[in-house]
């Protein structure tokens, strides 16, 4: 492995530790019923039954395989919005995990990303205000629609007083909150961050505005087989809802607390296209996955997995495969779990986090569903047909959105 001489100056040297990991999915209510599908392959997407879908040209989506309503108390459930609720769920359950450290409220952080945050709450108010009139509008409203709502939340759950963050960058929003929560660390400004990302934005127009812009798959016949990354016959994306958080700690601190690792968050990238608000750009994307590496202080070569942001389009999926094969090579394994789960938006990048970090810790690297033909044009090894087995030394997650946002992270396994 290469070495940490080009981390950016002014950064502690110091690893950064995952302890800590939540989600709620269209595939399981928490980390290990997703984990577990993830690696049997198993498909999270499924067709809408409410009415509001009837006449939409998509009526298929990854939705939650568990209700907030059925986790959370009854007042939480009514006053927060879904998107604030999963984020909530997802970093109890990660706080959980890294065994409920008891650190400063000074010195933790919080960063939720997000692409639309409240969305549901604005559609369904100002529909209520159109109905019935201002006297029946919520007085809930504005903090359940706004976007710094899952961050804010999940900061007074935990007491966290370093800063309560939200990163909206679309599809990057939350892999840049993960990044964010490293910088916050190496530059001393909290021992532990909850970091990730959340969404709930499946509705009538989210849907129909997709459809639209001809982004979306079509198959509502076949709503397991929609979602097809890398696949010579895919046709879109296919919207989904979730959360995951990671936690994430400096490792002296977590070594003081006797704190199991899940791997360590070694290196980070975020840059941006600047060039075109939809069409991605694989001069940003090599850029973010380089910088990634060199920041961890690997070489490509080192980078075993890649866990792709793969979506499932026509150009999207071949643009990736194209900057994967010349940022890091064709070498190593390739995966894209949004076969299953649908895309998340703004909890893409860190369910796509979780995902490698449980690779790194468990030797297994889950299949990418639907993957009947691979596209040609798409010189990577991606895994299909059941998980690949063996341990790994180092794992690149990529989330790319809407914007020109490029946003790559390297993890290593705990030693």
């Amino acid at each position: 492995m290469g070495t940490d001489n080009n981390r950016p100056r002014g950064l502690s040297a110091e690893p950064v530790l995952v302890t800590g990991l939540g989600a709620t999915t269209p595939l399981g209510g928490d980390v290990a019923s997703t984990w577990s599908a993830m690696l049997a392959g198993d498909g999270g997407i499924r067709s809408i039954e409410a009415d509001w879908a009837d006449g939409l040209p998509v009526r298929i989506a990854g939705q939650l395989a568990v209700e907030p309503s059925e986790v959370l108390d009854r007042v939480q459930a009514r006053r927060l919005d879904r998107c604030e609720q999963i984020a909530l769920i997802a970093a109890r359950e990660a706080w959980a995990d890294a065994g409920a450290p008891e650190v400063d409220g000074d010195r933790l952080a919080v960063v939720i990303g997000t692409g639309t945050g409240g969305a549901l709450t604005m559609l369904g108010q100002d529909d209520v205000l159109e109905a019935s009139g201002v006297r029946k509008v919520s007085p809930h409203t504005v903090p359940m629609l706004m976007a710094n709502g899952p961050a804010a939340w999940v900061s007074i759950e935990l007491g966290a007083r370093a800063g309560a963050h939200t990163t909206v960058s679309a599809c990057a929003s939350g892999a840049e909150a993960i990044a964010l929560g490293l910088d916050l660390i190496r530059l001393g400004r909290a021992d532990v961050v909850v970091a990730g990302g959340a969404e709930a934005c499946i509705c009538p127009l989210t849907m129909a505005g997709f459809a639209q812009a001809r982004a979306h798959s079509l198959r509502n016949d076949e709503p397991g087989r929609a979602s097809r990354p890398f696949d010579a016959d895919r046709d879109g994306f296919v919207i989904g809802e979730g959360a995951a958080v990671v936690v994430l700690e400096r490792a002296g601190f977590a070594a003081a607390r006797r704190a199991r690792a899940h791997a360590a968050l070694a290196g980070a990238a975020v840059t941006s296209d600047a060039r075109h608000i939809t069409a991605a750009a694989a001069e940003g994307q090599v850029r973010a996955m380089r910088r990634a590496v060199t920041e961890a202080g690997l070489s490509p070569l080192d980078i075993e997995l890649v866990h792709a942001h793969a979506t499932s389009t026509p150009l999207g999926d071949l643009v990736e495969a194209e900057s994967v094969t010349e940022a890091v090579g064709a070498h190593p394994l390739v995966t894209a779990t949004k076969s299953m789960t649908g895309h998340l938006f703004g909890a893409a990048g860190a369910l796509g986090a979780l995902a490698a970090v449980l690779a790194l810790r468990d030797g297994a690297v889950p299949p990418t569903r639907n993957l009947e033909r691979q596209d040609p044009a798409v010189k990577l090894d991606v895994v299909a047909g059941a998980a690949r087995r063996g341990p790994l030394g180092a794992a690149l997650t990529n989330a790319f959105g809407f914007g020109g946002h490029n946003a790559s992270l390297v993890f290593t396994a705990a030693s």
